[in-house]
């Protein structure tokens, strides 16, 4: 079915940094622009993020500092990518959590505004979620090639997980080497988090906060120079794993200025 359009849609693409939406940068922007004819435009920029390049995000994109040395800066490219999208309607994968709220935060560290006002958003990424559930039940449809009436029922559900972890292993060559749990346990991470709340999360072996006004921060510098936050946390409605956590680091704190005040 063609889409029906009033006016045109552009499907935003974002390359970055990483996916720390207040500290990453973005690398390079793609806009594919549809109009209510069918006629098709596109738009790729790559931009200097005026910081480094982590070797993980390279790693996705291939994208180098190099590779941007000489490329102009989101704020100089800001009002050409700003014009490209006046009027228009906005479409992508994940859109609403990570392309758009990045777009808006490069707008605004280059002193414009980028607004959403009275323009549809379609993210493509809640409609496959939407349509093709990925629940146990999907699973074990998809894996086992049968069906799954017990959903549900927690012996059930364990036995069923396990079947489909079985099933996953012999349908993917690039699992099959995988037989090591440690190699399973690495494939499926999604970060060294601190505590089960993920409120913390270990970057190059440093604690980070990975939440509020402080994420992206070291939670030792935090705590160093905002020791209230240290009580807001605690007193707040966290986990308590989180708390345990956050007590380890503050205690561990407190021992390193006694160490250095005991040697002085």
């Amino acid at each position: 079915m063609p889409l029906q359009l009033k006016r045109p849609l552009a499907f935003l693409d974002l390359e970055t940094t990483g996916v720390n939406l207040a500290n990453d940068r973005i690398v390079e922007i793609a806009i594919v622009k549809i109009f209510p004819d069918g006629q098709q435009k596109n738009k790729v920029k790559r931009v200097n993020p005026g910081i480094p390049i982590p070797p993980e995000a390279t790693a996705i994109h291939g994208i180098t500092d190099k590779d941007v040395a000489n490329c102009p800066t989101f704020k100089d490219v800001a009002n050409e990518i700003k014009q490209f999208l006046d009027n228009c309607d906005l479409a992508g994968y994940n859109l609403h959590r990570f392309d758009i709220p990045m777009l808006v935060e490069e707008f605004l560290r280059a002193d414009q505004e980028f607004s959403l006002k009275d323009r549809h958003i379609i993210d493509v990424q809640k409609i496959f979620f939407r349509m093709e559930p990925r629940d146990l039940s999907a699973a074990y449809r998809f894996y086992c090639g049968k069906e799954f009436p017990q959903a549900h029922h927690a012996e059930a559900d364990a036995w069923a997980t396990y079947e489909v972890l079985q099933a996953q292993l012999n349908k993917y060559p690039e699992l099959q080497a995988c037989q090591d749990l440690a190699c399973l346990a690495e494939f499926t991470s999604e970060g060294d988090f601190v505590d089960v709340g993920r409120r913390m999360i270990r970057i190059n072996g440093v604690e980070v906060f990975n939440f509020g006004k402080h994420k992206g921060k070291p939670v030792r510098e935090v705590l160093r120079d905002e020791p209230q936050y240290y009580d807001w946390i605690k007193n707040g409605e966290f986990l308590l794993d989180t708390k345990n956590k956050l007590d380890e680091i503050w205690n561990s704190m407190l021992k390193e200025k006694l160490n250095r005040s005991g040697k002085t």
